[in-house]
């Protein structure tokens, strides 16, 4: 296997251990025993866990994108589209083993030592917010409706791993439909 190919096999690897099992929890042996590549190649690719840390958020931040934006691009208009994010959220809770967020769970356990763990959390929540901002513009809606979504959305995704239920996802959509609404309707303090 050539050292692409390896990167990307450790990287893979990496994350999977690193999401059902948590980052402080899993060493760099057990990581060189998942992938069958020796401790020698790993540090050699990665010189530390910090930087196998980064690339596992990285690629799970470019497959969440993908994903989503597969899943948004059946929808046909900007509204759908904005609820459609709550229902991949709800479809992603529903998931065998999901455990929350890996970029919130990762903060949470090594982002506030890690300044390259850091940025790639806030890379990718950045450009999850870029998102529904950009849906929330195509929608005619103000943009402080982009960062209330955000809010729920990132609730949702806390909340679902918390209480381990995926309903949360339905219900952050439910609070999305009322502010929606509200935007696209809203009511004056006389006329309520």
């Amino acid at each position: 296997m050539d050292d692409e190919a390896a990167r990307t096999h450790l990287v893979s690897t990496a994350d999977q251990l690193f999401y059902e099992r948590g980052i402080r929890a899993v060493g760099m042996d057990d990581v060189r025993d998942a992938a069958g590549v020796s401790l020698k190649r790993l540090y050699r690719l990665y010189p530390t866990k910090e930087q196998l840390v980064e690339a596992a958020l990285r690629r799970r931040d470019q497959d969440f994108r993908r994903s989503l934006a597969s899943y948004l691009a059946a929808l046909p208009a900007p509204r759908d589209k904005i609820l459609g994010v709550f229902d991949f959220l709800q479809d992603w809770f529903r998931e065998p083993g999901y455990r929350g967020c890996p970029f919130i769970n990762a903060l949470a356990e090594i982002g506030t030592v890690s300044d390259c763990v850091t940025s790639a959390v806030r890379d990718q929540k950045q450009a999850f917010a870029d998102l529904l901002a950009g849906l929330t513009d195509a929608a005619g809606v103000p943009p402080a409706v982009g960062r209330q979504l955000f809010v729920l959305a990132n609730g949702a995704m806390v909340v679902s791993a918390v209480q381990r239920t995926p309903e949360a996802g339905a219900d952050a959509r439910a609070a999305a439909v009322l502010v929606l609404e509200e935007a696209e309707h809203p009511r004056t303090a006389a006329g309520q």
